[in-house]
């Protein structure tokens, strides 16, 4: 009886990465090509626009402004009262057609986004649901 004293070679299999690096960027390819990318920061919106004529008279209108620093008026008053409750009351108080009444929100391009907001919830509190902003329109679309 002979003894083989040679050590056996196992070869461990070899993965070639090649072909599979090829399929990927021919897929990649073809996705790149086909997906069709939205642009989420270009939204239409359609802002409300305002002549001197057309601000003469409307009946149903109760604007609140807002400042910079967070100070509220309703029409020409100035709330002294900065709670939602309190904005609420006083929107209770000035619509002049009640629950059909328009609130227009005047804010201040630099006012807290908070402040616009509880002028939005006390509106809302006080059943008034027609919520417009106000804006105006810049010099470079003219």
């Amino acid at each position: 009886m002979a003894m083989n004293f040679r050590k056996h070679r196992t070869e461990e299999p070899e993965i070639n990465l090649i072909p599979f690096i090829d399929v990927l960027l021919v897929i990649l390819i073809f996705l790149m090509l086909t997906t069709t990318y939205s642009k989420f920061t270009e939204l239409e919106l359609t802002l409300p626009s305002a002549d001197t004529e057309q601000l003469r008279d409307r009946p149903k209108e109760v604007i609140v402004s807002i400042a910079a620093d967070g100070r509220y008026a309703i029409g020409k008053a100035e709330l002294q009262d900065r709670s939602v409750d309190g904005i609420a009351a006083a929107l209770t108080s000035h619509a002049p057609a009640g629950k059909d009444s328009i609130v227009i929100i005047s804010a201040d391009a630099n006012a807290p986004h908070q402040s616009v907001v509880s002028a939005m919830e006390a509106a809302r509190r006080a059943g008034l649901s027609q919520i417009t902003f106000a804006t105006q329109t810049s010099a470079a679309g003219q």
